[in-house]
C-alpha cells in the first residue's frame, strides 16, 4: 500500500489570534452578560452558568484547535484505478454565526473525483467539522471546505453544497423560521462539466436551480 503524506500547509489555518483570556476572565465576562440581560448571576440557578458557558464554548469552537490540512495528510494510491465520483452526503452541520453568535444548523454534501489518490471518508466530515466549529458565515465555510480538499488531494474536481438554517434569522430580527440557505462551491470538473455537476446534484437530491445559484 502506497501512502502519500503531503507537506503540512498553513494555508487552511486561521490567522494568528490575540492571546486568549483566562478561564476566570471568560467566566467573568459571562456574568457581565447575565447582568446586562437583567438577571442576577448570584442566584442559585445561574451560579454555575458562567462555568457551563465556558465549557460549551470550548466545544462549540474546538475547530480553532484543528488543522484541516493535517486531517487530509494521509491518503492512499491503491485504488485499482478508481476514478469516479466519491460522494458523502447529508453530513450533519452545526456552526455559529459570527455576527450574532447563534447556531447555524444544517447538512452538507461533499464530493470529489480522485486523480490517483483517495482519503478515508471520515476525513471529509472531519474537515467540515474543523471549519464549522469556528465562528462562520456559510459562504466562507463552503469555500474553505472545498478549497482545502482541492489543495491537499489535488483531485479532478471538488463539490460542496451546504443547506442550513440560521437562527440569527429565525429566532431574532426578521423571525422567519423554516427558511434554508443553500451555498455551493464547484471546482475542477464539477465547474467545467455540466453533466458531472448534474450527476452530483442528482445524487444528493439537491434542487438544481438552488444549488447552482
Amino acid at each position: 500500500m502506497n501512502i502519500q503524506t503531503p507537506a503540512r500547509s498553513l494555508g487552511a489555518l486561521q490567522p494568528a489570534t490575540p492571546i486568549r483570556p483566562t478561564r476566570e476572565e471568560a467566566e467573568a465576562a459571562v456574568r457581565t452578560l447575565l447582568l446586562w440581560a437583567g438577571d442576577d448571576p448570584s442566584r442559585e440557578g445561574l451560579l454555575d452558568t458562567p462555568a457551563r458557558v465556558a465549557r460549551a464554548y470550548g466545544e462549540f469552537f474546538s475547530g480553532y484547535e484543528t488543522d484541516p490540512v493535517e486531517l487530509l495528510a494521509r491518503s492512499f494510491e491503491e485504488t485499482d484505478g478508481y476514478d469516479e465520483m466519491v460522494v458523502l452526503r447529508d453530513i450533519r452541520l452545526e456552526s455559529h454565526c459570527e455576527h450574532h453568535l447563534v447556531p447555524i444548523i444544517g447538512r452538507a454534501h461533499i464530493a470529489y473525483i480522485p486523480d490517483g489518490r483517495v482519503v478515508g471518508i471520515s476525513k471529509l466530515a472531519r474537515v467540515l467539522e474543523a471549519y464549522a466549529k469556528r465562528l462562520q458565515i456559510q459562504e466562507k465555510l463552503t469555500a474553505q471546505v472545498a478549497n482545502t480538499i482541492e489543495q491537499v488531494l489535488k483531485p479532478k474536481g471538488v463539490a460542496v453544497v451546504i443547506e442550513a438554517q440560521h437562527q440569527c434569522m429565525t429566532t431574532r430580527g426578521i423571525h422567519k423560521p423554516g427558511v434554508s440557505m443553500v451555498t455551493s462551491r464547484m471546482l475542477g470538473a464539477f465547474r467545467d462539466d455540466a453533466s458531472t455537476r448534474r450527476e452530483f446534484l442528482a445524487m444528493i437530491g439537491a434542487p438544481r436551480a438552488s444549488a447552482e445559484a
